[in-house]
């Protein structure tokens, strides 16, 4: 029986090689191919500093930092989004308040942010879940008028874009994620993009324990170990050479989905908007009855993921409150079959599978 992961992507010569000069070289920690790989995301996005750091829940760790986050500050995060978004804020002792989606994308609704903010607030997070765009410009004029800081949660969308430009560019930080299911991969890592130089001065410093010469150092700030390393970063600079073809490709697997999921009475279809500029890096349905659909997919082969549950649902979350167009997506999401490198004949196969559920 033919075996379909639910995510696919792959890594192979160009990757091995570039990897093995780091090594030949002896570049292993942080080092000039970070600085290469830095450069490389810098040029794609057009933003003038990129840091690399070791994952996106970092970058968001970090940004977070920058911003001045302090214990008892309030940080608005949409209540549809991977739990990383908010234990960033919750790491500093920051309360995360939730706000609801828009009714038909899991995106933060604008319209329900400024009932929410308090003397407390200082930041919100807009999550650009699968490489759709928040309602940027009314997230940052609210920002704007109650001098809030706006930190982009872009982990799922490298190269999606608005009418305004490049999605994670558009605030104060913008923080991506490099891990196995994105549209570009370093196994683990991540990157934070700012326009402002102070801004990105602090994170670089924050990045190594807030020490600016490791040999000679001399303790000025707070800060960790965040840095990511030559050889991560070398895949990454492969990665970042093949992201073109493979954004064409995620096109393409969304389409054919798109034409052969449309009239099928039991699912519905969750959409990118390609013609905007949003990259579509996952396939995502609702099913009434999701267990059921799973349950068909995979005695056929087929691997699928429930979505993540609301953020809400979480036992330690203080703010309860009511989050009626997240339930479909939580209850009901399901992913099917995707990814950069995931072959046009397995989607085939899953749209004639799921054709022929009763």
């Amino acid at each position: 029986m033919k075996q379909i992961s639910w995510w696919r992507t792959a890594f192979g010569d160009e990757e091995i090689a570039k990897i093995t000069d780091a090594i030949h070289h002896e570049h292993l920690s942080m080092g000039p191919v970070t600085a290469d790989f830095e450069q490389a995301i810098a040029d794609k996005l057009g933003v003038p500093y990129v840091v690399a750091t070791t994952s996106g829940s970092m970058a968001m760790l970090m940004a977070l930092m920058a911003a001045g986050i302090k214990p008892g500050d309030e940080v608005i995060v949409p209540n549809r989004t991977w739990i990383a978004t908010a234990h960033a804020p919750l790491l500093l002792g920051a309360k995360v308040v939730l706000v609801d989606v828009e009714p038909d994308r899991p995106i933060i609704d604008a319209t329900k942010i400024e009932e929410k903010i308090t003397a407390r607030t200082k930041a919100i997070m807009p999550v650009h879940l699968n490489g759709r765009s928040a309602a940027m410009r009314e997230v940052n004029q609210i920002a704007q008028k109650h001098g809030l800081k706006v930190i982009e949660d872009a982990a799922q969308a490298f190269c999606s874009r608005n009418k305004d430009g490049q999605l994670g560019a558009q605030s104060f930080a913008g923080c991506f994620s490099l891990s196995v299911a994105k549209i570009i991969s370093t196994g683990q890592g991540g990157f934070i993009v700012t326009r402002d130089k102070s801004t990105y001065e602090k994170l670089v410093l924050m990045r190594t324990h807030g020490v600016n010469d490791v040999i000679n150092a001399t303790y000025t700030e707070m800060g960790f170990n965040f840095r990511l390393t030559d050889v991560q970063a070398a895949i990454g600079i492969v990665q970042v050479g093949k992201v073109d073809k493979r954004i064409e490709h995620v096109k393409r697997i969304y389409n054919k989905y798109a034409g052969g999921l449309k009239d099928l009475p039991f699912l519905k279809f969750v959409p990118v908007n390609i013609a905007s500029g949003e990259i579509p890096i996952y396939i995502e349905i609702l099913a009434a009855d999701r267990r059921r659909l799973m349950g068909h997919l995979s005695q056929n082969g087929i691997q699928t993921r429930p979505f993540y549950p609301d953020l809400d649902q979480a036992g330690y979350f203080i703010d309860k409150g009511d989050f009626p167009n997240s339930r479909p997506f939580g209850e009901c999401g399901l992913f099917l079959p995707s990814g950069p490198d995931q072959p046009l004949e397995n989607i085939d196969y899953v749209i004639s599978t799921l054709r022929d559920y009763k």
